[in-house]
């Protein structure tokens, strides 16, 4: 594999008259059109003519790096420097992986290397890794082998397999239950975590008010629908329209999405906390330790902003005319029903955290590990579409465990406005429910929840990566 470009590394181990000769055949090789730089084209059609694997966007983003002169090519001075300074980083890299010094990466070391940086894999899945870079099948990557590998690849070390496999808060599906990002020390100190926390509240914006309609249709079953009361979706959407016009589907969205920084912000920042101190020696963080910490930061971060959701609630199931914008709601509510109606409804809301969070976590896990032992031959990169997949199914499994806690919060949120007089608790609610409409009436709205998480997360992703590229965050 990689035999041409093998034919021109094999010699170059330092940089001598020899190393640049070597890359003076290679840039040679590259510029095909002898014009005395290599364009992105041009490396981008040598490389694959030379069976070199790489990341879509690897050959511009090579370019852009090497190109001082910002004339859209590479120069042989510049050919030559890119490549040594990458090697550079490569040989760094590799030797701080080599834990026992023997020149040669084993299974173990990735394995403990990716732990390290709080990725937790089999000793199966991180001999899958390992073949993918062995060339001469000896199950361990010596440095010719490891240079080869990354040569024309950006990437200079092991995160980026976190990051192809980060299980990101850019599938905004509505919830906010799902435990937060993981970054890495090289993205806190760069401050690309915070650009990344911009872009996905961005994206959560945009996504909430692209599928805003059938959220409050959701809303509007949970609370009004019953054996009695069937409401359709058509049927739902006419009442709505007839009663507030076609923007009254919007109702409810400016919270929604107003509650997405502050919850975004408390959640990531008491993440790191509880991190820090549920591991033993501040650093590696096993898979149940984020679960843990990822449960109580969404839990404080929810305790915060609960009153926005009691709002949205209310707003999304407003009259028009009840309320004239969201403080006058606030106002309201204090005036009738006092400080604790903000929190209506907080208990099933808390209680709802743990299913989500570990189901979300344990589904991705679970695809993640099951594509990594089955598909991951040539490279940890599972491609955008899997990444999605896995994604989407993962939340959406969470979401239908929590269903029934998230109902009946809802409805114990929106009791104020409802002719009933009394106050239930959550056992009572749930008792009612079941007796009157079997264990399914808990899963009421259901629909109009599934409906709107392809439309949600396609949404989410494409304005992630459009915001990640304006605010400075290569891929």
């Amino acid at each position: 594999m990689h035999h041409a470009l093998r034919m021109f590394l094999t010699e170059g181990h330092c940089w001598d008259d020899s190393s640049r000769k070597t890359y003076a055949e290679l840039f040679e090789k590259l510029d095909t059109n002898k014009d005395g730089k290599v364009d992105v084209a041009e490396l981008r059609a040598g490389l694959i003519a030379m069976g070199v694997s790489f990341r879509k966007g690897a050959a511009q983003k090579i370019v852009e790096s090497g190109d001082k002169n910002k004339d859209g090519g590479l120069d042989i001075t510049e050919f030559s420097r890119y490549l040594k300074e990458h090697e550079k980083k490569l040989r760094l890299t590799f030797k701080s992986l080599d834990k026992n010094n023997d020149g040669c990466l084993d299974a173990s070391e990735i394995q403990q290397s990716l732990g390290e940086l709080g990725m937790d894999i089999s000793k199966e899945e991180a001999r899958k890794i390992l073949q993918s870079i062995d060339i001469d099948g000896t199950m361990t990557v010596d440095w010719n082998e490891w240079r080869e590998h990354f040569l024309f690849n950006p990437a200079t070390n092991l995160e980026d397999i976190i990051r192809y496999w980060k299980h990101s808060s850019v599938l905004d599906i509505g919830d906010s239950l799902a435990i937060p990002d993981e970054f890495t020390e090289e993205e806190k100190t760069t401050g690309i975590w915070w650009r990344q926390l911009v872009a996905g509240a961005m994206a959560g914006a945009i996504s909430r008010t692209g599928t805003a309609p059938l959220d409050r249709m959701k809303v509007f079953i949970q609370v009004h629908a019953s054996k009695s009361n069937n409401i359709s979706l058509v049927g739902g959407f006419k009442q709505m329209i007839k009663e507030g016009g076609v923007t009254s589907l919007w109702r409810g969205n400016g919270v929604n999405v107003l509650k997405i920084a502050p919850e975004t912000s408390i959640k990531f920042m008491a993440y790191e906390q509880y991190k820090k101190l549920l591991s033993s020696d501040g650093g590696k963080v096993e898979t149940h330790q984020r679960f843990i910490a990822g449960s109580l930061a969404g839990a404080t971060a929810q305790s915060a902003i609960y009153p926005l959701e009691v709002m949205k609630t209310r707003l999304t199931l407003r009259k028009t005319g009840q309320y004239s914008g969201m403080f006058d709601c606030a106002k309201k509510i204090l005036q009738k029903e006092g400080i604790k109606a903000f929190y209506k409804g907080y208990t099933p809301n808390l209680i709802g955290i743990i299913p989500y969070a570990g189901i979300d976590l344990a589904v991705y896990e679970s695809l993640k590990n099951m594509w990594l032992s089955r598909y991951a031959k040539d490279t940890a990169n599972p491609g955008i579409l899997v990444l999605l997949g896995c994604g989407t199914i993962s939340s959406t499994c969470g979401q239908l465990a929590s269903y029934p806690l998230a109902l009946v919060r809802t409805r114990m949120q929106a009791q104020a406005t409802l002719d009933a007089g009394e106050q239930t608790s959550m056992r009572t609610l749930v008792k009612n429910v079941v007796a009157k409409e079997g264990f399914f009436g808990l899963y009421r709205g259901i629909l109009p929840n599934f409906m709107k998480v392809i439309p949600a997360v396609s949404i989410s992703y494409v304005v992630y990566e459009y915001t990640k590229t304006g605010l400075g965050i290569s891929k």
